[in-house]
Formats: structure tokens, C-alpha cells, sequence
């Protein structure tokens, strides 16, 4: 009987272990499923943000292109456009040294010879034009770097300081590209002037005094 009532008692405790067992691993496997849902949705969450920058970058590499082929397209005879201006220096040059020589001076064969590189010269300008290549106009403006560039400075009363008033070389423009600036003189007041503007003020502070 004490045999019994012994293995029962074994037996009951035996069970309650199991109950205590099965009841702690019960919310640790719910913590683990968990864990596993959490990681999932990250996954997807750090696939779809991969996904949107890469088509984002996608994006941004065809507007790149698309701008590149414009460009060549616009501009792609930038180069030859500025080697073919050379003709233009040519015809001047040439133009100047004929108008120099003392031998043609005053010659009927040396104006005919003016009025035919004026020709070409025209035609030339106007086959740049029909290109959208053209001349800048600097006379009597103002120096802007963006399009001139000051080789020499004259003494000019008559003008504003910083005014073109000799052209050295044409400048063109291709579309809205510098293609090569002009190079041009400017004015400056003479030394003269400035000495006498400054005694000039001086006089009048002193006046004021």
C-alpha cells in the first residue's frame, strides 16, 4: 500500500514538471515566431527601399542620357565650328595686308579684290548664322567677361571707362554657348583727366570747409 501511495506520488510530480516544462516553452516558442515575423518584415521592408533606389537610379542615368544626346546632337559641332572661324581670321588678315601694301594702294585691281572677300566673308557669317553660329556685337558695350576679353586699353575721354572701342578679333557665340570670345580694347580716362578730376574734388572739400 505505502508501495503505491509512493509510485502515485512520483507519478504526480513527474506530470507536474512536464505541465511546467510544456507552460515556460509555450511562450518562449510565441517569442520566437515573433522574432521570425519581425526579421520577415524587415526583409521586405529593406528590399523595397533597394528596389525604389534603384529605380530611382535608373531614372536619374536616362534624363543623364537623354541630356547627353541632346547635347551632341545641339552641340556636337562645336569643335569644327571653332576651327572653321579660323577661315574668317584668314580672309581679315589677308584683307589687311593687301590694304597695307603700298604697291596696290589706290588700284582699281586691289578694290576689286576688297569687294570680292567681302563676299565671302558675308556668305560666310551667313552659312554660321544658318547654324545658329553667331557673331558677337561689342562695339561701344561695356567690357562683360562672359563674352569679351580686354587685350590692350586706350585713353578715350569721350567714353565711359571700361567701354569697347576697337574689336581685335570678332567673337561667336553656338546657340546659347561661347563659342570664343571677342578680343577688343577698351577705353580708360586719360592721366591727364584724372589729375584733374582729383584736384577738382579737392578744391571743392576745401570750399566746403
Amino acid at each position: 500500500m505505502e508501495k503505491e501511495q509512493s509510485e502515485n506520488s512520483e507519478k504526480s510530480l513527474t506530470e507536474d514538471k512536464e505541465d511546467n516544462i510544456s507552460t515556460e516553452e509555450t511562450p518562449l516558442k510565441a517569442q520566437d515566431e515573433n522574432k521570425i515575423e519581425k526579421s520577415s518584415e524587415e526583409k521586405i521592408l529593406e528590399l523595397e527601399d533597394k528596389l525604389t533606389r534603384t529605380f530611382a537610379e535608373m531614372e536619374n542615368q536616362r534624363r543623364r542620357f537623354e541630356k547627353e544626346k541632346e547635347e551632341a546632337f545641339e552641340y556636337g559641332g562645336f569643335t569644327f565650328a571653332k576651327e572653321a572661324l579660323n577661315l574668317i581670321d584668314n580672309l581679315e588678315r589677308s584683307k589687311q595686308i593687301l590694304e597695307s601694301d603700298e604697291s596696290l594702294k589706290n588700284s582699281t585691281a586691289l578694290s576689286k579684290i576688297l569687294e570680292h572677300l567681302d563676299i565671302i566673308n558675308k556668305d560666310l557669317i551667313s552659312i554660321f548664322s544658318k547654324n545658329n553660329i553667331k557673331p558677337i556685337e561689342c562695339l561701344n558695350k561695356k567690357l562683360d567677361p562672359n563674352f569679351h576679353q580686354a587685350m590692350m586699353e586706350v585713353e578715350d575721354d569721350q567714353k565711359e571707362a571700361g567701354t569697347i572701342i576697337q574689336e581685335i578679333q570678332k567673337g561667336f557665340t553656338i546657340k546659347d554657348r561661347l563659342l570664343r570670345p571677342s578680343l577688343v580694347g577698351v577705353s580708360k580716362k586719360s592721366e591727364n583727366k584724372d589729375k584733374d578730376e582729383e584736384t577738382l574734388e579737392n578744391n571743392e572739400k576745401l570750399e566746403k570747409k
